[in-house]
């Protein structure tokens, strides 16, 4: 697998991890019966929570991959 692919890949589950999130919310607050306007502050506070997590995920991945780029075996 080149970087290339492995950036766009992790640039998916990314995208997909804070689309959950953020769907999440409004998603509950629809079942309460709450107004548009709740529901768009619901997807806005949904929005930034799936932000803070993926930027706090990303750092904790780097921690264990020891940086940017983990070291590829048996490739010269």
């Amino acid at each position: 697998m080149s970087d290339a692919e492995r950036d766009a890949g992790n640039r998916k589950i990314k995208a997909g991890f804070l689309l959950l999130v953020a769907v999440s919310p409004p998603l509950i607050a629809l079942q309460w019966g709450a107004t548009p306007i709740q529901l768009l502050a619901a997807l806005a506070a949904g929005a930034v929570l799936g932000l803070a997590l993926v930027w706090y995920l990303g750092r904790l991945a780097r921690e264990f991959t020891g940086g940017s780029r983990r070291r590829r075996r048996g490739r010269r």
